[in-house]
């Protein structure tokens, strides 16, 4: 899907009462789902849009072209306008103290006079091991009666409670959105325009931030990158060579 189509989806599923859960894998997420339960857990999700160039890369390799890019750092902004438009309200789940505060009033003055964004939460560390504060953040929620949430804390975190929760509330979409409120309260800045589209947001986060992304971008998603982009190359050359091969077939009879 495109973005647009992925938010047309979700709003469709909205108007007929029908909530869900929507994952973005990027590289990381993937090489992570080579673990099976990680891999069932991406697989359990409603809609899997594709968030990561080298994805899309892979994918024209092997012969099944993917249209675009979709971003959670992206859909929390066009997701959000979406809701605004159709009179839905948004809840911001997870980012520090403070954080999803900033980002509610970034997302609600794009859209002056509509009640958008009505409510954000953000747990103490270890909430999701204890079944009071679980009780509590079902609470706010409910409270708050939202048809989109954002929740924001990094794959599988995000997902295993989005899992968890989901059946609670049937008439509400849930976003696995990564670090996407902290951008959206531009508390960490996304890559320019020009390196998003030469897939090269990853180099410029990790020099912003070379402690906390070195290990995972060089030493785990890098080399599971390459492999994956080899791996793709053979594919989409033996499938070339299969469609020739038809095709000649067809021909000759």
């Amino acid at each position: 899907m495109t973005e647009k189509q992925t938010v047309e989806a979700v709003l469709d599923e909205l108007r007929q009462g029908r909530g869900g859960w929507l994952v973005t894998p990027n590289i990381d997420i993937l090489q992570r789902s080579r673990d099976a339960t990680l891999r069932e857990l991406v697989n359990s999700a409603n809609l899997v849009v594709c968030d990561g160039m080298p994805v899309i890369w892979a994918a024209r390799l092997a012969g099944t072209p993917l249209p675009e890019r979709v971003t959670g750092s992206s859909l929390i902004w066009t997701l959000t306008a979406g809701a605004a438009r159709e009179g839905h309200r948004v809840f911001l789940l997870g980012a520090a103290d403070g954080v999803a505060e900033l980002a509610a009033h970034q997302l609600n003055a794009r859209h002056p006079g509509a009640e958008v964004v009505v409510g954000v939460y953000s747990p103490p560390l270890g909430f999701e091991r204890s079944a009071e504060q679980m009780a509590l953040l079902t609470e706010r929620l409910h409270g708050a009666h939202p048809a989109i949430v954002f929740c924001g804390f990094g794959f599988p975190k995000q997902e295993r409670l989005i899992q968890g929760i989901l059946e609670e509330f049937p008439g509400v979409w849930f976003v696995g959105c990564g670090g996407a409120i902290d951008m959206a309260a531009e508390r960490i800045p996304r890559a320019p325009t020009l390196l998003q589209r030469v897939g090269l947001e990853w180099a410029y986060r990790l020099v912003r931030e070379p402690r906390r992304l070195a290990r995972r971008y060089l030493l785990d998603d890098l080399p599971f990158a390459l492999l994956l982009l080899m791996g793709t190359t053979t594919t989409g050359i033996r499938t070339r060579a299969h469609r020739v091969h038809l095709r000649g077939n067809a021909l000759a009879a």
